[in-house]
């Protein structure tokens, strides 16, 4: 199977910033869409509130979930950053991996928050294909 995401400039911008706002701690969230394409980008609480670990908010997943339902989408990916980095998917990412959608990794790289695209199964992890349009 063919595993890429596609992002508008406009929805990596907006997790661009989110992510900044969230530092120290880790931010998460769902991207939502059709066929590869993000059309919304939902934040969710890190429960976790910690620096090298996320766990999504049950309610605000929940309701995360719902919404990008209701729209008549599916869930295409997850989100989160590294704010310390590595801009690669962690030992933990890897073994929680819950769900077959792929991991969109945020990490500072010398200064700039970058993001990585990732499928993880069978307890391996793989980067896939990340394309921007409208840059």
């Amino acid at each position: 199977m063919d595993h890429s995401l596609t992002l508008s400039r406009e929805h990596w911008e907006w997790m661009h910033a989110y992510v900044q706002a969230q530092r120290p701690l880790e931010a998460c969230g769902l991207l939502g869409g059709r066929e590869g394409g993000v059309t919304v980008v939902v934040p969710v609480k890190n429960a976790a509130v910690s620096p090298v670990r996320y766990q999504m908010d049950p309610l605000e997943q929940l309701k995360a979930f719902e919404q990008i339902e209701s729209d008549g989408l599916e869930i295409l990916a997850i989100f989160h950053s590294h704010p310390v980095g590595p801009a690669v998917p962690s030992p933990s990412d890897v073994a929680e991996a819950a769900y077959s959608v792929i991991q969109l990794i945020w990490s500072p790289v010398e200064g700039e928050w970058l993001a990585h695209a990732f499928w993880i199964e069978d307890g391996h992890a793989a980067e896939v294909p990340l394309i921007l349009t409208g840059v």
